[in-house]
Order: C-alpha cells, then structure tokens, then sequence
C-alpha cells in the first residue's frame, strides 16, 4: 500500500468515527465531567475583581434581580455584562416575603404576589435578560405553606409564566414532619398545588444541605439526582453559615466559622450548588 493511499483511508476512517458519533470536538469538550456543573450564590455581589479567580472553578452564579433578603440595596445590578464577559451562566433570583409580611402588607396574597412579579419582570427586561429566562423566587420558609404564602407564590409563578419569562421557585428540598410518619417537602407541597390547579410548571430550585445526602462544602459537587427532588434543575448543597444542627457529619468541610469557602478567594464566603447546565435560568 502506498503511503498517499494509507493517509487517504486514516483521513476517511476519522471521518466515519466522527460521523458515527455525531460529536465534534467542541462538543466533546463542552460535555461535564463531574456529576454536573458546579455554580455558587451570595447576598453580596463579590466584586469584579474576583470573578476570574472564581470563574476558575465556577460555571455560574446566582444574580439577584431585586434586593437581597435583608439588604437595603443590591450590589448585583447592572453586572450582567461583565459576568457575561467573564463566561458565567446566571441563576436569576429575587426575594419573596415572609409569611409575616404577607399578612401585614394590607394587600390580598394574589394581588402582593402579581405586584411583585411586575417588579421581577421589570428589573430581568432592564437587566438585558432575554426572554424565557427563569427568574427564582426566593421562598426561604420551609415546610408545608400556610394557604396565604401559597396564593402568593403561585400568583407570582402565573404572573411571571405570562410575562414572556419562565418561573421558578428556591425552595426547600428537606423533609420535615407534617404528621404522624409523613413528612413534606416546601418543593413537594409547591408542586402537588401546581398539579391540582392545572397552572404553568416551575422550575424547582431546591435547597437541601442536610449531610447526607449534602456533601459538605466541597466543589466536587454531588449529583443532582441525590437531591431528593425528582426533576429539580439545581440542588443548593452548602450554605454559608452551615446550619449545625443537619451538617454535624459533614463539619470539617466548612470552616471554623460555620461558612464555606471553597473555590473562593480568601474571606469570600459562598452558597454551593450542582445543575447540569452551565446555564441554569438560561440568561445568557
């Protein structure tokens, strides 16, 4: 065989590889090989100097559209641009209110809820976030709902689902009691509710730090599927504090303060999560 005739027949047998397999090199490259793609989120936007040194081992990052909970102004708006440039896929958050503030606010649920998706809508249009983003509402009270935090939330969803954006929900993933040998999840009861009324789905964002399943604060991150929430997009397994009375096994991970700082530059504290996407609200 001559060689021009052997480099022909290598050059034709690549060709067929790659065409049985249907996946360039790019592809090949863009596939995970961890159980998922590893993203943090804080309250505090942590400024532009870090996000290179965080990009290192982040795929993307919680954005908070509105003031975070218990801040009085929010350092993420108007970062959209640089996070872009910088490769960050994007979690796009804002806050919900507390049972408490529901019932105080002097407005009915339904309405409060639709009143603040205009506001989410609002600031994700003037942030430059295309449409269909999922935007997270931010429901920190675990459990089963009183009817009042749940007229509000699923007023939010709809609203947001006829906004020409998706909606989404951070919710809890981690069971407590809600009767003799039954337990509930917050994403669990969100879910049977969305069910039984026939409205849009929600993206479940699910917070479950609980060790086991959770694995500490660590950028190896679990699998999504132990998160115990069927179907959820992202699973939030660390927070910063730790909440000693779930993380007890896996302590050691965080730091002697109760926060978690991995991956991150030195003092710069961190929430970890796991989605198979590099993009999870999809808001590139």
């Amino acid at each position: 065989m001559s060689m021009s005739l052997y480099m022909r027949m290598c050059v034709l047998i690549a060709a067929i590889l790659l065409a049985t397999t249907g996946r360039s090199n790019a592809q090949i490259a863009a596939t995970p090989v961890s159980p998922g793609y590893v993203g943090f989120d804080r309250n505090d936007y942590p400024g532009d100097s870090v996000l290179p040194v965080l990009r290192k081992t982040f795929s993307f990052t919680g954005y908070w559209l509105t003031n975070p909970p218990g801040e009085h102004k929010n350092g993420w708006a108007g970062k959209r641009d640089i996070l872009l440039r910088q490769g960050f896929g994007f979690l796009v958050l804002t806050n919900g209110k507390f049972d408490k503030q529901i019932k105080t606010s002097g407005l009915k649920p339904e309405v409060l809820g639709r009143r603040d998706a205009a506001v989410a809508v609002a600031a994700a249009t003037q942030e430059h976030f295309p449409p269909h983003t999922i935007l997270f509402l931010d429901q920190e009270e675990g459990g089963r709902l009183l009817p009042e935090q749940m007229a509000y939330l699923l007023a939010w969803t709809e609203a947001v689902a006829n906004s020409g954006y998706r909606p989404g929900v951070y919710a809890s993933g981690q069971p407590v009691d809600d009767g003799p040998g039954v337990t509930i999840t917050t994403a669990q009861d969100i879910r049977q509710h969305v069910a039984a009324q026939h409205l849009h789905e929600i993206a479940m964002w699910v917070y479950q730090d609980a060790c086991p399943p959770a694995p500490g604060c660590t950028v190896q991150p679990p699998r999504l599927s132990g998160s115990g929430t069927p179907g959820a997009i992202v699973w939030q397994y660390a927070q910063s504090p730790r909440r000693p009375e779930i993380t007890a096994s896996c302590a050691k991970t965080y730091a002697p303060d109760g926060d978690c700082y991995a991956g991150a530059p030195k003092g710069l504290s961190l929430d970890l999560n796991v989605s198979l996407s590099p993009d999870p609200s999809q808001g590139r």
